[in-house]
């Protein structure tokens, strides 16, 4: 059940998160942090939309087509988006992607780094998010 069809004010809100990415989530060779990174700063930037659509930090319920498109390094510096896309009862659907803004440049010396002209889409999904039922008081 959708609420409020296409004129729902909470369609297309979106929250945005950047986040420096620590050297300590590097777990492979190369500085690569792993795909979970991603999936933990979508339930970061998800919470953020329950709250100011409901008032309630929310539950994942499921992610559909998670998408790694590009690999994520540690000293990068990641955007982190979440945008409403469906309103039902209790559920919302949200469109969701990481951007690598920034990006360490161990190359150029031990702690250069360059923000992107052109951020890099790195990993993107579609996430529900449940929240508890509107109040009857």
């Amino acid at each position: 059940m959708t609420s409020s069809s296409e004129t729902d004010p909470r369609l297309g809100l979106t929250v945005i998160h950047r986040r420096y990415v620590p050297y300590a989530h590097a777990h492979y060779a190369g500085n690569l942090v792993d795909g979970a990174y991603s999936l933990g700063l979508f339930g970061d930037v998800a919470t953020e939309v329950c709250i100011r659509t409901d008032g309630d930090e929310g539950l994942f319920a499921s992610y559909a087509d998670v998408q790694f498109k590009a690999p994520v390094r540690a000293g990068d510096v990641v955007e982190v988006e979440a945008v409403v896309t469906r309103v039902g009862t209790r559920s919302r659907t949200l469109d969701l992607v990481v951007r690598i803004v920034c990006r360490g440049r161990s190359d150029l010396g031990a702690t250069a780094a360059q923000a992107l002209a052109d951020p890099v889409v790195a990993t993107t999904a579609t996430g529900t998010v449940v929240v508890p039922p509107p109040s009857t008081s």
